[in-house]
């Protein structure tokens, strides 16, 4: 099937399929020969109360269903529990590193090794933020593979990937890079996706570049039916790399914190920012007690680099901040009021952050307004109840007209607008006053930082008459 794909781009593309052909290897039995002896299948038995044989884990007459009757014993009262996952050894001294659900909850984690052998590991330490686990066996002169650069994989080329799929141990499967930069749910998430085969089981297993380097910890598939369809998810070895240097450390991850709360510019907010010429970087929308209030941060600022780096998106700046080291003092540039602004941040620890509540304000007299297609509120006593808001300055959305520009962005019933234009917004005069002074500068947006449930967020609304 190969080669007739190979042979159908070739009368198609010219003389580019030719450097391809060159590039594929005839076969992966040297690399997989290679590769084998430092990658183990992982078994972990844990103590649960009762016992239901998990649901569509394989289907009714299946020829592997015996096999998880086995693992999961007798009906009725406690019992051992047994799941099978996969992993790889990253030193001859006998680290091991596989997914953090692979092991989670284990009373008992034994490793089966390529060449025969099986050892109890223990848990050096585990991040659930990236699915990462470390673990510990007590042996030497061990077969270990290392880690790649994952940023240097390109979409297309070929990977293999290892593992336990359904307890068939030592299982290989090749396919190409399919996608990068991935997101699924975690903060820092940086996923490689492949079509090469993964089913349960090849948790934790490694997926190797042609150089026998791994560049990505298989962990999750997108399947409607629980087995492979060709979208599977590794998490990138250059976030995976630094996750297991922090735990082999310290037992637990020590990630950079800056302090703010972020959110991406988008196309309506460029004319409404002095100085942004187009999308990029990470909108402040508020600034806690902490590193970046320290260092002068404000709310308002875009974020456009960070440690000398630009920042594309919040997405890329908060990878950037938890990779950076807890203590450091890192650069960092912000766009305020149409300038470049330099500022300096001692990083604190994002795993011992804690937030700080802005202290409540004196109330001002109550009014009412229409914009936007709104109607606008000051804050009362009584509406701060009816609402659940914290403070007594603001404006506050009553109501939002169907159809408006107001309602295509989001905003409704319960919204506390507090800034206009990046300047403070108390009260409806304040707003209007916004609003004249962005006219006259021939904007044609206005950016509002609004509040939700105490979130901030930025919207920018059309303000041409």
């Amino acid at each position: 099937m190969l080669s007739a794909i190979a042979l159908s781009v070739a009368l198609i593309a010219g003389p580019v399929p030719q450097v391809l052909a060159q590039d594929r290897p005839a076969s992966f039995a040297e690399l997989a020969e290679q590769i084998s002896p430092a990658v183990v299948n992982i078994t972990t038995t844990t103590t649960i109360a009762a016992s239901t044989l998990p649901q569509g884990v394989v289907p009714e007459g299946s020829p592997f269903e015996d096999l998880f009757r086995d693992f999961n014993g007798p009906q009725g009262g406690p019992r051992r529990s047994n799941a099978l996952g996969s992993g790889f050894v990253i030193s001859e001294d006998g680290y091991v590193v596989t997914n953090n659900h692979v092991i989670e909850g284990a009373d008992e984690i034994m490793i089966e090794f390529f060449e025969g052998g099986e050892m109890k590991a223990e848990v050096v330490g585990t991040d659930p933020n990236t699915d990462i686990a470390l673990l510990k066996v007590d042996a030497t002169g061990l077969d270990f593979v290392e880690f790649g650069d994952s940023d240097t994989s390109r979409v297309g080329d070929w990977v293999l990937a290892m593992g336990n799929p359904l307890g068939q141990g030592f299982s290989v499967s090749a396919g190409i890079v399919s996608a990068r930069n991935r997101e699924l749910s975690g903060t820092y998430d940086d996923y490689i996706q492949t079509d090469a085969a993964i089913n349960r089981g090849n948790s934790g297993g490694p997926l190797f570049n042609l150089d026998g380097d791994v560049i990505g910890v298989n962990t999750a598939i997108l399947s409607p039916n629980g087995g492979s369809i060709g979208i599977g998810f590794s998490m990138a070895s250059n976030v995976v790399k630094n996750v297991v240097d922090q735990l082999k450390e310290f037992g637990e991850t020590r990630r950079g914190w800056l302090g703010v709360r972020i959110q991406d510019v988008t196309e309506d907010m460029v004319d409404a920012i002095v100085g942004l010429e187009q999308t990029g970087g990470a909108l402040v929308t508020d600034v806690p007690v902490g590193p970046a209030m320290d260092a002068g941060v404000k709310a308002g600022d875009v974020i456009i680099r960070f440690d000398g780096k630009e920042v594309a998106d919040t997405r890329e700046l908060v990878r950037m901040v938890g990779n950076a080291p807890v203590g450091a003092e890192v650069d960092v540039t912000v766009l305020r009021e149409g300038d470049e602004v330099e500022l300096v941040v001692t990083l604190g620890r994002r795993e011992t952050a804690e937030s700080v509540l802005p202290a409540n304000m004196e109330p001002d007299a109550p009014a009412t307004a229409e914009l936007f297609g709104m109607t606008l509120s000051e804050l009362s006593e009584e509406l701060s109840t009816q609402y659940g808001i914290s403070t007594d300055r603001g404006v506050l959305v009553l109501s939002v007209e169907a159809g408006s520009d107001a309602e295509d962005k989001g905003l409704r019933e319960g919204d506390l607008i507090t800034e206009a234009g990046q300047q403070a917004v108390e009260n409806i005069d304040d707003l209007e006053a916004r609003i004249s002074e962005a006219r006259d500068a021939g904007r044609r947006s206005l950016l509002l930082l609004i509040r939700r449930g105490g979130e901030p967020r930025f919207v920018a609304l059309n303000i041409e008459e």
